[in-house]
């Protein structure tokens, strides 16, 4: 495993820390929690005043506050990230066709994912299709299988591909992540830099019609917004290309989200309607 893998490797567990909320560190001395007094039995009232002396010297130091700003390690994590975009931008921009970019990812060390995954999931559907849908990453049949949404959400995607006179053979799905996050966990910060100019590359090569955004995280890193899924749905967006080209956009719920919140699927309907509307304008 090179450096450049390591310190990726690093960066996402830096990243997942902070995405479960850790913000302080540990005491520098253990603290023997049994040799303090009972809280629920008050001392005499003549020791009252000693007894407050020991415990304020009995309490452990406040936890040192992460520092806001970056550590040397941070910012070396940082730039090794910069470079592993930069190479991967590289890689996706000298395949000339969908052939070579799918083994110039599958040929790419950037990602540590690829060191946790059984399979790449490039992309599945038609080359040539209008409609393009990105997700966000594989769970786990699509891992096993290494193609995109095979799994629960992708076969209810299959039917709401079918209410508007679709299936997968007239599409082409992907995700922004290629390789199986451990546990379905979101992909990280890094996760995403290191994949994204494949998925960039991707649509440079297919130049689709219309884009669908499953899930506000696609939508996120390719159109460089901040909002959820629930304020970018029923908008219509762009996404521009490096040439200037630009291709309509949609943002609807992900199929995902729908098997855990069947009440949003009238609004996954009315998005529905709209891409069968702009295909046909387009």
């Amino acid at each position: 495993m090179t450096f450049a893998d390591r310190s990726a490797g690093l960066r996402a567990w830096l990243d997942w820390y902070q995405e479960m909320g850790a913000e302080a560190l540990v005491g520098e001395h253990p603290v023997d929690r049994f040799s303090q007094p009972d809280p629920g039995m008050p001392p005499a009232r003549g020791d009252q005043l000693a007894t407050s002396a020991r415990s304020a010297a009995a309490m452990p130091a406040e936890p040192t506050a992460l520092a806001p700003r970056r550590t040397v390690a941070q910012s070396s994590l940082l730039r090794s990230a910069a470079s592993i975009a930069q190479s991967a931008r590289g890689h996706a921009a000298a395949c000339r066709d969908l052939v070579e970019l799918n083994a110039a990812l599958a040929a790419f060390d950037g990602c540590p994912l690829k060191d946790t995954a059984l399979n790449l999931c490039f992309a599945d559907g038609d080359p040539a299709a209008r409609l393009m849908l990105i997700g966000e990453a594989p769970g786990a049949e699509e891992d096993r299988k290494g193609k995109p949404f095979v799994g629960p959400s992708g076969q209810l995607l299959d039917r709401m591909l079918a209410t508007i006179g679709l299936d997968r053979s007239q599409v082409w799905i992907t995700n922004i992540i290629f390789w199986r996050p451990p546990g379905n966990r979101p992909p990280t910060s890094a996760e995403i830099a290191a994949c994204q100019p494949f998925l960039e590359r991707q649509i440079e090569l297919l130049r689709p019609r219309l884009i669908v955004f499953l899930g506000g995280a696609a939508a996120r890193a390719l159109l460089g917004l901040q909002e959820g899924v629930t304020r970018l749905r029923g908008r219509r967006l762009t996404y521009s290309m490096s040439d200037g080209a630009t291709i309509p956009a949609l943002v609807m719920f992900h199929p995902a989200y729908l098997l855990r919140q069947p009440a949003h699927k009238r609004l996954a309907w009315r998005d529905l309607l709209a891409i069968q509307r702009l295909l046909r304008e387009n």
